[in-house]
């Protein structure tokens, strides 16, 4: 008998102690289970605007948390030895436990060194969804933040189950064509648009997209993207698109995308123009 996962599109079906897609999600006996949970392959204290958050508590500091594992296959990755690269799941295996309570107390620890809270990164924490949830309640209950930078590819059932404890989300919307998501990434646009229109009626929300030389480069993409940004609504209906911040960056060559170069700075300023004919607020990245 398998047992289906509720966290992205492909709901994979699982035998007992069947991996999914993600490589962490499991079934163990007979539920769905997070293999990471608690599993922290990278820490760090670091300035709010490298998630990046560029208008949430600008000039703070937030303890950094990332585990191993990832639901989509981007070629580019930047964090690739954390997410699916075989590097990941050996690390994952190595990979320190902190419980939510460890993890909660800590940050009240650097509370001293302008620390706000917690910031669920650099791999994709909604895999683990469950650690998320957990962990981020407690921080609320001491006072402080919580932030989540992911693809966004996940179901309105998950975010149901974190966004009581999520103040700020910059979400990965990295492209806006259904080829360049299905082709390249091995995901699904239609379920990140879905998670970011509902996302924004619930926390303060960024986004960010990744600027691939030949992928996702040209003026009408950006500007369908960012036209779409700029019709979201609020959970009253009413239009607060054109003030969501998009962070247009640059690539640079990495993982399995090093014949690659890297985006051209004017390039990126040249879109970022663009965008800012729908958005009021357009930041560049590595640039």
């Amino acid at each position: 008998m398998t047992t289906k996962c509720n966290v992205c599109y492909r709901h994979c079906e699982l035998d007992e102690g069947q991996r999914g897609f993600c490589g962490v999600r499991s079934v163990i006996d007979g539920k769905v289970t997070p293999l990471n949970y608690g599993r922290i392959t990278s820490i760090a204290l670091d300035p709010i605007e490298k998630k990046p958050l560029a208008r949430f508590m600008s000039g703070s500091k937030v303890i950094s948390v990332g585990s191993y594992g990832c639901n989509l296959r981007c070629p580019f990755c930047q964090n690739y030895e954390i997410s699916w690269s075989a590097e990941a799941f050996e690390l994952g295996k190595r990979a320190k436990y902190l419980s939510p309570e460890e993890l909660a107390d800590l940050a009240l620890t650097y509370k001293r060194e302008g620390n706000i809270g917690v910031a669920f990164t650099y791999n994709e924490p909604l895999i683990a969804y469950e650690f998320v949830r957990d962990t981020a309640k407690l921080v609320h209950e001491n006072g402080m933040k919580n932030v989540l930078v992911s693809n966004g590819m996940a179901t309105i059932d998950v975010l149901d189950e974190i966004s009581p404890y999520i103040d700020a989300m910059n979400i990965d919307l990295k492209g806006f064509t259904d080829a360049y998501y299905q082709d390249l990434l091995k995901g699904n646009r239609q379920m990140v648009m879905d998670f970011i229109a509902e996302a924004v009626k619930r926390c303060h929300v960024e986004l960010t997209t990744l600027i691939i030389p030949g992928e996702n480069d040209t003026k009408e993409e950006i500007y369908n993207l960012s036209k779409w940004i700029s019709d979201l609504t609020d959970a009253e209906g009413n239009r607060i698109g054109p003030e969501i911040p998009l962070h247009i960056s640059r690539f640079f060559p990495r993982f399995n995308m090093t014949d690659r170069d890297a985006t051209d700075v004017a390039l990126i300023y040249d879109l970022a123009d663009t965008a800012r004919e729908n958005l009021k607020y357009v930041y560049t990245g590595n640039c």
